[in-house]
C-alpha cells in the first residue's frame, strides 16, 4: 500500500480537471529557471484585464539533499517577504517539520507557523500550529486498499473553540477516484474522477450547503490532442462554461488561452478571456 494523500490533496485529480489549463481574466507570464548551483528561480506575473491591476513574485528554492534541508524565500507586489525552512527525513524517516514566517515590511506584521508531517504506509499526519491566535491544525488520513478516510480540525487556543472539524471518505484506484466530503457539519461535497483512456480525463463535482435548496455541480473534461496539445472544457449549474486550449511551442515553452462564457447571459455581455505564458529553462 502507498502512502495516502494529505487532507489536502483528497480529490486532487478531479480538482485539477477544474482548475488546470484556464486563466480567466488575466494574461500571465510564468518563468522558471534553476542556476548550475542548484537554486531554483520562479517568478510570475500577472495582469487583470478587468482592472488593470498588475500583481508578481518572486520565489527561490535551494535544496540541501545531504542534510535533508531546503530554503523557500519568496516576495511579492503586496511587498509581503516570506521564507521557510525545511527538514525532511531527518529526525525521523517520513517525518517533515518546517518553519514558515512573513513580514510585511510597510506595517511590520509579523506571523509565523510551525509545520510537521508524517507519512508512511497506509497513513498520513499533519500538525501545524499558527502562532497569530495561536491555532493548531491538525489532519490524519488512513488509506487501505484503495479506501481513504480523513478528519481535519482547527482548535482556536485563545477561545478555547473547535473553529473547523472536517471528514472525508473516498476511494481511488488506478483510473477512477471518488471523494466525499462534510465540513463543519453544514457543506457536503463530493466528486468524481474518471480517466476513461489516455486522452481523456473527465471529472463532476457536486456541492450542497444544509438549510439550502440550491445543489451545486460541475462536470469537466480534458482531452490530449498529441504530445503537445490538449482543449479542456467545463460547464456549472450557473450555465458559466469555460473552454481551454494549451500548446506546447518547444520543449520549455507553454501557451494557454482560455475563455468564461456567461450562457444566461450570452448576449449582455461580460465574458471573460486569458492567456497565459510558462517559460522553462
Amino acid at each position: 500500500m502507498a502512502v495516502p494523500p494529505s487532507y489536502s490533496d483528497l480529490g486532487k485529480a478531479a480538482k485539477d480537471i477544474f482548475s488546470k489549463g484556464y486563466g480567466f481574466g488575466l494574461v500571465k507570464l510564468d518563468l522558471k529557471t534553476k542556476s548550475q548551483s542548484g537554486v531554483e528561480f520562479n517568478t510570475s506575473g500577472s495582469s487583470n484585464t478587468d482592472t488593470g491591476k498588475a500583481a508578481g513574485s518572486l520565489e527561490t528554492k535551494y535544496k540541501m539533499k545531504e542534510l535533508g534541508l531546503s530554503f523557500n524565500q519568496k516576495w511579492n507586489t503586496d511587498n509581503t517577504l516570506a521564507t521557510e525552512v525545511t527538514v525532511e527525513d531527518q529526525l525521523a524517516q517520513g517525518l517533515k517539520v518546517a518553519l514558515d514566517t512573513s513580514f510585511v515590511p510597510n506595517t511590520g506584521k509579523k506571523s509565523g507557523k510551525l509545520k510537521t508531517g508524517y507519512k508512511r504506509d497506509y497513513v498520513n499526519l499533519g500538525c501545524d500550529i499558527d502562532f497569530e491566535g495561536p491555532i493548531i491544525h491538525a489532519a490524519a488520513v488512513l488509506g487501505y486498499e484503495g479506501w481513504l478516510a480523513g478528519y481535519q480540525m482547527a482548535f482556536d487556543t485563545a477561545k478555547s473553540k473547535l473553529a473547523q472539524n472536517n471528514f472525508a471518505l473516498g476511494y481511488r484506484a488506478g483510473d477512477f477516484q471518488l471523494h466525499t466530503n462534510v465540513n463543519d457539519g453544514a457543506e457536503f461535497g463530493g466528486s468524481i474522477y474518471q480517466k476513461v483512456n489516455d486522452e481523456l480525463e473527465t471529472a463532476v463535482t457536486l456541492a450542497w450547503t444544509a438549510g439550502s435548496n440550491n445543489t451545486r455541480f460541475g462536470i469537466a473534461a480534458k482531452y490530449k490532442l498529441d504530445q503537445d496539445s490538449s482543449v479542456s472544457a467545463k460547464v456549472n449549474n450557473a450555465s458559466l462554461i469555460g473552454v481551454g486550449y494549451t500548446q506546447s511551442l518547444r520543449p520549455g515553452v507553454k501557451v494557454t488561452l482560455s475563455a468564461l462564457i456567461d450562457g444566461k447571459n450570452f448576449n449582455a455581455g461580460g465574458h471573460k478571456v486569458g492567456m497565459g505564458f510558462e517559460l522553462e529553462a
